[in-house]
């Protein structure tokens, strides 16, 4: 077969079909989700779309971000060791190529008609796209294969792909949404007593507080407040990669309209807390948040974030909620699972390469954290 790329850095200059053959599939891969990334990608980021065809026929498509750390502090808390892993990540991986979405959890990287080309062979393609974006956009220290289930390892344990380390990071948080639950009274039913009263506990610290769904206007209206609630929790985290731009949220909401909503709290009219849902198909990725750090506590903000997540998917009849791969501890309270979920990591510099399964973890370290089990039937 005859395959043929294309690379767009924006993406309005996809072919007209995109959405029809791609992103009709994973709205992270759809135009309007490219288009809103494009028009308020974080400082340090770069994306590229690549549109692949098959005799002139359009039959996949591959996302590749771009991530420069050369003026990005990654390793946020005022500690020594941030500071020298901080130096070392300019050091030696001052700049990276992503094949996927950096923003996300999950495999949103790429989608073909696997009728027109068998997965071997899409994954062989794979590594020649990889191979044309080095050469043709640019060079880089490292690159990156993101989030993949362990099903997918068997494609990549190929010759192909052997000078790769595979990695494996902090899973993914999922909750299956049961077909008992036809509101939230069901889904606190199928806790243990414990779970059950911490939950109506929380619920209570919430008095006081409304919580509504907010327009594109509230959005630009609060654009201020919600940059500042995001970063008092991005800034929290010990590893950060990018930092949002301010208008980030009006951007994705112009775009994607009903498939992302935005739900704020507010404290005698003030702002106080934010999250943001991506709807795809019958999935529901749960996106960024904010929060006042001194009601956080009092409140318990965060924690009644998740559960009205919960009652958003119930109510609303989605399959799947993804969590994504933070605060572990506390989204498994809620029911949420972890999946396992790897990585493919290779440095340009060969000497490095081959060290790379010793430096990899000690500057990528795996937290620790007790799985909970809210659930009945794990008493």
């Amino acid at each position: 077969m005859s395959y043929t790329f294309e690379i767009h850095k924006n993406p309005a200059e996809l072919p007209s079909n995109w959405d029809d053959i791609i992103g009709s599939h994973n709205v992270m891969l759809s135009q309007g989700y490219l288009c809103a990334l494009y028009t308020s990608a974080p400082s340090n980021m770069k994306c590229y779309h690549v549109a692949v065809f098959q005799d002139n026929e359009l039959i996949g498509g591959v996302i590749f971000q771009y991530l420069d750390f050369q003026y990005h502090s990654t390793f946020q808390r005022n500690e020594v060791w941030c500071s020298i892993r901080n130096f070392l990540a300019r050091r030696y991986s001052k700049n990276v190529m992503i094949l996927g979405n950096n923003m996300l959890t999950g495999q949103n990287g790429f989608y073909f008609d696997t009728s027109k080309i068998s997965v071997e062979e899409l994954f062989s393609l794979l590594m020649e796209i990889v191979q044309k974006m080095q050469k043709e956009i640019g060079k880089t220290s490292l690159i990156i294969f993101k989030d993949y289930q362990e099903s997918f390892f068997t494609y990549f344990n190929t010759e192909r792909y052997s000078s790769y380390y595979k990695f494996t990071v902090q899973p993914n948080m999922m909750l299956d949404v049961r077909d008992s639950w036809n509101n939230f009274d069901d889904y606190l039913n199928d806790f243990s007593k414990k779970y059950r009263s911490r939950a109506k506990s929380a619920k209570n610290k919430l008095v006081g507080i409304e919580k509504h769904e907010m327009s594109i206007n509230d959005i630009k209206k609060h654009r201020e407040v919600m940059d500042t609630l995001y970063q008092n929790v991005a800034e929290n985290a010990p590893f950060n990669t990018f930092f949002l731009s301010k208008n980030h949220f009006e951007e994705m909401k112009k775009e994607l309209n009903e498939s992302f909503r935005v739900f704020g709290y507010f404290l005698n009219k003030r702002l106080i807390g934010f999250y943001t849902l991506i709807l795809n198909a019958k999935d529901i990725d749960t996106y960024f948040l904010g929060y006042d750090k001194l009601l956080q506590k009092d409140k318990q903000v965060y924690l009644n974030m998740l559960f009205d997540m919960v009652e958003f998917g119930i109510k609303n009849h989605y399959q799947r909620i993804i969590f994504g791969r933070t605060a572990l501890e506390i989204k498994s309270t809620i029911g949420a699972e972890p999946v396992k979920i790897f990585g493919l990591i290779k440095h340009r510099n060969k000497m490095l390469n081959r060290l790379i399964k010793i430096i990899f973890p000690s500057v990528n370290p795996e937290t620790e954290w007790i799985q909970r089990k809210p659930f009945k039937e794990n008493d």
